[in-house]
């Protein structure tokens, strides 16, 4: 198997990341070239999606690379480019569903768990945990694999990317919120070696893009 790069092409084929005890697939879906993750815990199976984003039939393709069964979609936040296969995707594997608490009215589908931060989600043996990250939308959530055997990693959905933090110039979003839980609940709580797995594009680590938090700040965005 290739090694892990993290670049993926809306349509394209799906990056696999081998952990000891997890398995990350990346795919891209979509005309906004969002990316899911498809989670497999390796000791019992089950799966956990994040972000139904578009493109049902792909994801249903993504989830067959794994397991075939799905456990469970988590939403990372209410925008439409991200949930655009939930209904479809929830209907279609009998998963349950969950979102940070402040976006759940927004989604096409009411979840099944209302996420808050520092809440757990557990997959087969394998534990995430809730991160709750202001200023994008109001309930967007990050989760953090913590993995025994290696190093963190962090799925952002759209708070933070590669040259910074999620777009704020719409009404209802703030830089200032953003850039505050991103530092005090990532940058100041996980290490350089932190992967990051954004909700569009490329990955980064924390050790890559903690030296230009100074210049996100001083710019406002």
């Amino acid at each position: 198997m290739s090694r892990y790069a993290g670049h993926v092409t809306s349509g394209g084929p799906s990056e696999v990341r081998e952990l000891r005890d997890l398995v990350i697939r990346k795919c891209s879906v979509g005309e906004f070239d969002n990316n899911a993750y498809l989670l497999t815990c390796r000791a019992t199976g089950e799966q956990l999606l994040i972000d139904a984003a578009a493109d049902a039939p792909r994801l249903q393709a993504f989830v067959a690379e794994g397991t075939g069964a799905l456990s469970g979609i988590v939403t990372t936040h209410r925008h439409s480019d991200h949930v655009r296969a939930l209904v479809e995707l929830a209907a279609w594997s009998g998963a349950s569903t969950a979102s940070g608490a402040d976006d759940a009215a927004a989604l096409p589908l009411a979840p099944d768990r209302a996420l808050v931060h520092g809440d757990r989600l557990v997959i087969g043996a394998v534990g995430l945990d809730v991160v709750h990250l202001r200023g994008h939308t109001e309930g967007g959530v990050a989760l953090v694999y913590a993995d025994p055997a290696g190093f963190t990693h962090l799925f952002t959905g759209d708070s933070l990317f590669p040259g910074g933090v999620g777009n704020t110039k719409m009404p209802g979003q703030s830089f200032e919120q953003l850039y505050a839980d991103v530092t005090a609940r990532i940058f100041n709580v996980y290490d350089d070696a932190t992967w990051v797995y954004p909700g569009h594009g490329d990955d980064t680590t924390l050790g890559v893009e903690r030296p230009h938090l100074g210049e996100w700040l001083a710019r406002g965005w």
